[in-house]
């Protein structure tokens, strides 16, 4: 086993130094925590400064976490006991009869993994690993609402549109969108024409400024969607089109567009966040907020496993579904793919658009509560400097943008930061300069490869060495 990449606290990960007696509560938390969300390792005999103390009684400590996980934790989790150079590696398995509490000092409590803690569960929680125990998830649980109450216009449109096929009634029960009672499933209640579950709803707002508290607190567009999660989509984009411009400029024999954002990537991103978003918080709501200089789209409840997407490679996230039922669903009405690849296609059409620049990169910004997504507003330097009636027609003189010079600019902050820092990550690099961590692993791949720097050391514990 590799110890050192089981140093430092991540969400699969934990470490102490000791085994603490009369602090049971401090480890089996994470025990709960690692049970209730994608399983992890607990690691016994590493110091906080990532520095291996040992353990000095494998033994003993050993029996002693076998017996207060037994006796702490209920259920009792699947784990594993490992010793290993001197210490003790507690393997913890995702569970599957969830919820796991901590039973003791007079308190019954579940915990969860979200980034490097393990914090006690709130009720929604509480409900979603009740849900993961009987392999049910929301979408597919009973919404009490009867079919025939509902009409579903909206999805019976787009369905013959892309299949050329008519939605027939059987079909609701074919895609888990109402059981054989003639009762909705939530799937089927968010797809309905007049949508019951009133908190599916989008606010939009076009705000007069850089942001909310610039002083001018003005909005000068708003709008409250309902209905079924087609309308919600569609009618959340058109407020997109509405409050954007496209500038263009003249080519020889044709005239090139410039649009403020590219349809591909707000499109996607509001799939994405209508279909993965976390039904069970209550009283939240999705959000479009756009502003002079960059648009946000905010979604109730964080990523699925726990994780933090700024932390994570944007290239390799696996698809994980919250709502399997309303992704199918929308898979077949080619509003998304089925291989989850919506992160990188609203990457995709950002960096394909001829106004693109390194510091236009959408930003993905994920916690415990919620799920951002970030697109600056790719026009918004030429927005600042012309008159705006006169947008299109002064663009057209805007000589074709290139990548050269901002490229530089950026490659030299990034040789400037390692110089002064050389034990800099890229996570950190990412948030000095506004982009994304693909981003800047991208941009240091080109410095390693034309010479301009060195990697001392291994991902951890290394350091930069700038050679111009």
């Amino acid at each position: 086993m590799d110890i050192k990449k089981l140093i430092g606290e991540t969400t699969e990960h934990d470490k102490k130094q000791a085994v603490e007696k009369k602090k049971i509560k401090n480890w089996c938390k994470s025990v709960s925590a690692f049970a209730n969300t994608i399983g992890g390792s607990l690691i016994f005999g590493i110091s906080d400064n990532d520095e291996i103390v040992g353990v000095a009684d494998i033994k003993s400590d050993s029996e002693l976490i076998s017996q207060k996980i037994k006796e702490r934790i209920s259920p009792i989790p699947a784990f594993d006991l490992i010793d290993e150079k001197k210490l003790i590696i507690v393997d913890v398995a995702a569970g599957k009869d969830t919820p796991y509490y901590y039973v003791g000092d007079g308190m019954t409590e579940a915990y969860l993994r979200v980034g490097n803690e393990s914090v006690v569960e709130n009720a929604a929680e509480l409900r979603r690993l009740v849900l993961r125990s009987v392999n049910e998830t929301y979408d597919l649980q009973s919404s009490g609402y009867q079919i025939t109450d509902y009409a579903f216009t909206k999805l019976r449109e787009r369905y013959k549109k892309v299949t050329g096929k008519s939605f027939v009634d059987k079909d609701f029960e074919s895609y888990e969108l109402v059981d054989a009672h003639g009762i909705l499933t939530n799937a089927g209640a968010l797809l309905a024409d007049e949508c019951p579950i009133r908190h599916s709803r989008v606010f939009c707002v076009r705000w007069n400024g850089v942001n909310k508290s610039n002083g001018k607190g003005e909005a000068y567009d708003s709008a409250e969607y309902s209905g079924s999660l087609i309308s919600l989509l569609n009618e959340s984009a058109a407020f997109v089109r509405r409050n954007m411009r496209t500038a263009w400029r003249k080519l020889p024999d044709s005239r090139e567009n410039m649009p403020d954002y590219m349809e591909r990537g707000y499109f996607d991103a509001l799939v994405n966040v209508l279909i993965h978003r976390d039904y069970l918080e209550l009283g939240s709501e999705v959000h479009v907020h756009m502003f002079d200089d960059f648009m946000e789209i905010y979604s109730p409840g964080g990523m699925v496993d726990g994780t933090f997407i700024q932390n994570l490679n944007l290239e390799q996230i696996p698809s994980k579904r919250r709502n399997p039922v309303l992704a199918d669903v929308f898979a077949r009405l080619d509003y998304m793919e089925r291989n989850g690849s919506g992160i990188g296609k609203i990457i995709d059409s950002c960096e394909f658009a001829v106004n693109y620049t390194n510091e236009k990169a959408p930003i993905f910004y994920s916690d415990k509560s919620q799920f951002r997504v970030t697109l600056p507003n790719l026009n918004y330097s030429l927005h600042e400097t012309q008159d705006v009636g006169d947008f299109q027609s002064l663009h057209s003189k805007v000589p074709k943008l290139t990548k050269n010079a901002l490229e530089k600019a950026l490659e030299d902050q990034i040789i400037e930061l390692m110089g002064k820092k050389p034990s800099v990550t890229q996570i950190e690099i990412a948030k000095h300069v506004g982009l994304s961590r693909t981003k800047i692993q991208s941009v240091i791949k080109e410095l390693l490869g034309s010479g301009r720097i060195e990697r001392i050391g291994g991902k951890r514990y290394g350091k930069w060495d700038v050679k111009a």
